[in-house]
């Protein structure tokens, strides 16, 4: 019998790069996609694009409306029993990536929407594997060295985003625990892609970027704390991609959980000088307090609008965690997948950013 494959999350940026890989290297898969009613129009024509792009999967995918947020994913019986016969593999994608998130949606989507996918997961039939998303950032602030199988090391959380996107990764380990097939993929800081640069939004160290960009030669970047020694992990979305298609279908995978993480991220400072070179300015790097920054940012008129600088991100400026990605790293050499350092992508996401100004910052939620 051949494997239905789930994907949630559709046609966001990474359903749409997974769901043809996924067809492709399962040539008997047929996939349902669960889109949000709001975002089926979109789905179509992405989906339209996508079998155009490639001919095989043609015909291979069903378009259902569905809301994770609701028991049954908001599908009827019948549908659910459907996807509960025979293989089924799940890929648990949808998510609200917003660092100001409010706390009720945040809840909502990522904790309690994963939790019903782990009770369709719990009842299918067959599980080939869920394949679930989470994120680094599950770490919070957590001062020191984070590895792939920590979890709970009694850390506070910056904001609604990491906070629920740990609960909801308790979930998922608890299940798993409990037997079912389970890889958990986390990414850091996902910015365009190594060759293109293309990215679906612009936030995180896009709004660094935007600020170094738009000044004149020399450039003034407000840093709080000391950013030689604060690292900023980020990796590019066409690592992730490869590293989830290329892990989703492996034995060694099955169980693990993998920190999608550059193994020697930049230091904010390098971030900054990098972004700097790349338009051609000049530097100059003013120390501020955090918490003055955040009050100057939220409640000072038009500090704001000058800066362009959400105050959330701020904490990302003085994250105190240092990802280990070792076992990561040799589970991804068995696949073949290396993640490029950010000195060799650096210079196609300024080139992308130059050339596509108007690509927004809002999440799709």
């Amino acid at each position: 019998m051949s494997t239905t494959v789930l994907f949630t999350g559709f046609p966001g940026f990474l359903g749409t790069a997974l769901l043809p890989r996924t067809l492709q290297r399962a040539p008997e898969a047929t996939a349902v996609a669960l889109v949000q009613e709001k975002w089926m129009d979109q789905a179509r024509r992405t989906l339209a694009r996508l079998e155009a792009d490639e001919p095989r999967i043609a015909g291979r995918t069903r378009l259902v409306v569905g809301d994770i947020t609701r028991s049954g994913l908001g599908l009827d019986d019948e549908e659910l029993a459907t996807l509960r016969q025979g293989p089924l593999e799940i890929f648990h994608l949808a998510a609200v990536y917003d660092l100001s998130v409010p706390a009720d949606l945040a809840w909502s989507v990522n904790v309690e929407g994963t939790r019903h996918v782990v009770e369709l997961a719990r009842t299918a039939e067959e599980l080939v594997r869920l394949q679930y998303v989470s994120t680094c950032y599950v770490s919070g602030r957590y001062p020191g060295i984070f590895s792939e199988d920590d979890l709970e090391l009694g850390q506070t959380f910056a904001n609604h985003y990491e906070h629920t996107k740990h609960e909801a990764e308790r979930i998922v380990v608890k299940a798993r625990d409990a037997g079912v097939p389970v890889t958990i993929y986390r990414p850091s800081v996902v910015v365009g892609d190594s060759r293109t640069g293309e990215t679906q939004k612009y936030d995180g160290p896009y709004y660094a970027l935007q600020l170094i960009a738009r000044q004149g030669r020399v450039a003034v970047m407000p840093l709080p704390g000391d950013p030689s020694r604060v690292q900023f992990n980020l990796v590019p979305s066409d690592f992730v991609v490869d590293a989830i298609a290329a892990l989703a279908p492996h034995p060694g995978a099955l169980g693990r959980t993998v920190a999608l993480a550059a193994p020697h991220p930049p230091s904010v400072l390098e971030m900054c000088e990098a972004f700097a070179t790349h338009t051609s300015k000049q530097l100059r790097v003013v120390p501020v307090p955090t918490p003055l920054s955040k009050f100057a940012i939220d409640r000072l008129p038009g500090v704001g609008r000058v800066f362009k600088l959400p105050s959330s991100t701020l904490d990302y400026l003085t994250h105190p965690t240092v990802y280990d990605v070792t076992a990561t790293t040799a589970l991804l050499d068995e696949v073949g997948v290396r993640c490029p350092p950010f000195a060799e992508h650096v210079g196609a996401m300024v080139a992308f950013h130059r050339e596509h100004p108007d690509v927004g910052s809002a999440a799709m939620v």
